[in-house]
C-alpha cells in the first residue's frame, strides 16, 4: 500500500469507507467553484462512491486521500499524459473548506510532487488554476512551481469567462 506523510499530513489510497466523508467535504459550492465542471455540485454519496471505485487498488497509485491529523480532509492526484505528453502529469487537488489556509495543501503538494518524480516515469508536473484562486497559486509557488503562462479568457466557470494561470515544475536532474 502506497502512503507517505509529514508529521501532520498523510497521503494514502482510498478505501470504500471514505465515500460518506468525501460526499460531506466535497458537497460545497465554494469547493466546486475552484474545480472543473466535471466535479459535480451538489456532490452526492453516489458521486463519491463512483469516484472512489475508480482508484481503489490502483497501481501505481496516483490519486490519494489527504489526511490531516488522522482525519480525511481532501484529495490529490497526478494524471499522467498520453502520446507526446506521456512524460508529463497534471496535478489536481481539493480540500474541504474548513481545512483551507492551514498549510495542509502545501504539504500535500510537496509530498505528491516528490512521489511523482521518484515513482512515475515523468519529468514534468503542471496544472491550470482559475485566475481568482489566489490560494492555490500561492500553494504552487511555495512548492517551487513556476508560473509558465496566463491563458487569456480560457475558462468558462459559472457563466463567466476567466483567465487560466498555468504552473509547472520539472524534475531536477
Amino acid at each position: 500500500m502506497t502512503q507517505f506523510s509529514t508529521p501532520d499530513v498523510r497521503l494514502r489510497p482510498f478505501v470504500s469507507a471514505d465515500a460518506p466523508r468525501l460526499a460531506e467535504i466535497a458537497n460545497n459550492k465554494k469547493v466546486s467553484d475552484n474545480l472543473r465542471d466535471g466535479f459535480p455540485h451538489p456532490y452526492t454519496l453516489a458521486d463519491a462512491e463512483n469516484f472512489i471505485k475508480k482508484f481503489v487498488g490502483q497501481e501505481p497509485a496516483t490519486v490519494f486521500a489527504i489526511e490531516y491529523n488522522g482525519e480525511y480532509v481532501g484529495n490529490i492526484g497526478l494524471h499522467q499524459g498520453t502520446d507526446v505528453y506521456r512524460k508529463s502529469a497534471e496535478i489536481g487537488y481539493f480540500l474541504g473548506e474548513s481545512y483551507w489556509n492551514k498549510g495542509i495543501m502545501t504539504q500535500a503538494v510537496k509530498l505528491i510532487t516528490e512521489y511523482g518524480f521518484k515513482n512515475l516515469d515523468i519529468v514534468r508536473i503542471y496544472t491550470g488554476v482559475f485566475e481568482y484562486n489566489q490560494a492555490s497559486q500561492h500553494v504552487l509557488e511555495k512548492c517551487g512551481y513556476t508560473k509558465e503562462a496566463i491563458l487569456k479568457k480560457a475558462i468558462c466557470k459559472n457563466g463567466q469567462i476567466w483567465d487560466e494561470v498555468r504552473y509547472g515544475k520539472v524534475k531536477e536532474e
